[in-house]
Formats: structure tokens, C-alpha cells, sequence
């Protein structure tokens, strides 16, 4: 599922937040303004990438507080926070803080490994520890930990006038069942259904029993679902670049199938010693993307989506994607908007 007669339950959309150094601002305000767009356009979720040291939104947490206070319905998620770059305790705070905030609307996805180029920024980031660091499963475990409410200290009481917890405060009822984990390979499928948590699916996957995207992606749904308390109810959702282009100039169309072109060739082979392959992007007409994820045997597997946004576009841009997903796409996959808030 979904198949041309199940309709799709759940349509999201994901972006990197892109601004410019002259005006950090303004692009941070776009994304704001982005994600309201999506509210009013009945998308039942939004997602924030997280980049560090680039020109992407560092901190997506901060940024869905603000969007909480500015919409009234949407889920808003990340895709993905790394964990190498925090501190679990610290991180389940301000998950707790921000989904109370938006009353419960929080999802927020986490990945594990290295910080990317930590040889370059381990000083920096860890100074002391960086040969001793955990970046492992180890480290998702803890904010499990920490944000389903186990201790995270032995000390609590008074003292003093001040009142202590063992356990993060707030603590956030629901939000546990609501973190997400981004995986590309088939451990991290199994690792994430054995810890009971919801799977991203990865458009970025290791080549370990197949060089047909689709049918890599297909087995880590499986190994998920088959590992997971909840079975086949056990949710996950697929994220890839789509571009519909019903609605778009003759010049956002040329720009549109420039950058796919662009992109294509990476998607043919694997690339390293880990065999890691991309997912195609998608442009075409509503009609033209369906029948092309359709055709996908993970698509068929799957009844949620957060559609990315490609990520060097304008904001005139998102609009019309954004515009031409829910009013063309959405409805041509079965999907029906939510109730605006």
C-alpha cells in the first residue's frame, strides 16, 4: 500500500531552510513562511533538514518553535538531526519544551554516526572526548531513554527552595511514540523496529542486496515492519524529491528539468566503499509522478510521504511545488487535505 485504490493517508513536505550569509534572516523567515503555506494547503506535515557549518538551518528545533506559534495543526518534524553533533539529555529537553509548545505536533527524526568532516570539526565540537565520543545506536537509545520519561539521574527532591527531577522536565506525554529514524541500511531498519521507533526511509541507501533503489528501499520497510512491536502498522514514511511542474512557467520548468539532469548520473551507480546509492528525483506533470511512484515497489509499501523540496530553488519556487503537491499530486495519489487549523 498505497496501491491506485488505497489512498494516500498522509502527505508532508521536507526543505533545507536555505539562507544567505548576507541575510540569514530572511531566509529563515521564508521557511516560517513556507511552512504556513503548507498548513493552509492541508499538508498534514512539515520537515526541517538540519546543517551544520553550511547555509541550511542549523537548528530546526528553534526554528519549529517558532513555526508552532504560527500554525495550528501541522506536524512539524526534522529530517534528520545527526546525534553526533548533541547531547541526548540536552536535546530531549528542547524536544520536550518545543513539542508542548506546539501541543504535541513535534516529530522529531534523528540519525547516528560521525559528525560530517570530524576530523575538521572535533576540536571544535569535542575537544576533550573526541577519541572516546559514542556515535553509535548507543546514542539514540539515550534520548529514548531520556525523553520516555526513565531517570536520568539518581538525585531528586529539595534542596533548599529548589525542586528537583530525576527524569527530563518537562516531560512531553506522546512524544516517545512520535520519533522518527532516518535509515539507509538494513541494520538500521531492524535496529529502529526492535527500539519500537517510526522509520524514515533514507533517499540516500546502502547497496546490500540489490542496485534497484526501489528495491532496496522495499527491504528495509520490510526488515522494519518485521522487527517492530506494531507489525504492518508500524509507520514509515518515504521521502523523496518530486518537482511537478502543472502549474510552472516555461522558465521554472527549463529550471526544474536543468537541475534533475544535473543530479541523474549519481543516481546510476554506487559510490564508495559503503555502495551507497541516491534516489532519481521526480519531475513531470502531477499525472507523470504518480504513475512513476506507482510504479515503485517501497511506494506500494508505504501510506505517508514527505515529498523534498529540491534545495537550491527560490521561494516563488516552493510555492508552486508546494501548491501543485497538494492541489494535483496529493489528490492523483488518493490523498485528501487535512481540515486547515
Amino acid at each position: 500500500m498505497p496501491l491506485p485504490t488505497q489512498p494516500l493517508r498522509k502527505l508532508g513536505f521536507l526543505t533545507i531552510g536555505l539562507f544567505d550569509d548576507a541575510d540569514p534572516r530572511a531566509g529563515h523567515e521564508s521557511t516560517l513562511e513556507i511552512i504556513e503555506l503548507g498548513e493552509r494547503l492541508g499538508f498534514d506535515s512539515a520537515w526541517l533538514r538540519h546543517r551544520h557549518l553550511q547555509y541550511g538551518i542549523s537548528s530546526p528545533v528553534a526554528v519549529l518553535a517558532a513555526a508552532s506559534q504560527r500554525t495550528a495543526r501541522i506536524e512539524l518534524g526534522t529530517a534528520v538531526i545527526p546525534l553526533g553533533w548533541e547531547n541526548p539529555l540536552r536535546l530531549a529537553e528542547d524536544l520536550a519544551t518545543v513539542d508542548l509548545l506546539s501541543g504535541g505536533r513535534l516529530n522529531p527524526g534523528v540519525s547516528v554516526g560521525p559528525p560530517m568532516h570530524f576530523d575538521q570539526v572535533k576540536d571544535a565540537l569535542y575537544p576533550d572526548t573526541a577519541d572516546t565520543e559514542d556515535f553509535g545506536y548507543d546514542r539514540v537509545s539515550r534520548l529514548l531513554d531520556f525523553v520516555r520519561g526513565k531517570p536520568a539521574t539518581d538525585f531528586s527532591g529539595v534542596e533548599g527552595f529548589e525542586v528537583f527531577s530525576d527524569r527530563v522536565q518537562p516531560h512531553a506525554a506522546g512524544l516517545g511514540g512520535r520519533l522518527w529514524y532516518g535509515g539507509g541500511s538494513l541494520r538500521s531498519a531492524r535496529w529502529a523496529g526492535e527500539h519500537g521507533m517510526n522509520f524514515l526511509t533514507s533517499s540516500v541507501v546502502k547497496a546490500e542486496e540489490s542496485e534497484d533503489f526501489a528495491e532496496i528501499q522495499l527491504s528495509h520497510v520490510r526488515a522494519f515492519r518485521a522487527h517492530h512491536p506494531d507489525g504492518e502498522r508500524a509507520r514509515v514514511s518515504q521521502g523523496l524529491v518530486v518537482i511537478p511542474t502543472d502549474s510552472a512557467t516555461a522558465e521554472q520548468r527549463a529550471k526544474y528539468e536543468a537541475y534533475v539532469e544535473k543530479r541523474t548520473p549519481r543516481t546510476t551507480t554506487t559510490h564508495g566503499p559503503a555502495r551507497m546509492m541516491f534516489a532519481p528525483d521526480l519531475v513531470g506533470t502531477s499525472a507523470e509522478i504518480a504513475e512513476r511512484l506507482y510504479a515503485q515497489a517501497a511506494f506500494r509499501e508505504i501510506d505517508e510521504v514527505a515529498f523534498a523540496l529540491p534545495f537550491t530553488f527560490g521561494h516563488a519556487d516552493y510555492v508552486q511545488i508546494l501548491t501543485d503537491i497538494a492541489t494535483r499530486l496529493g489528490p492523483a495519489l488518493g490523498w485528501r487535505p487535512s481540515a486547515q487549523g
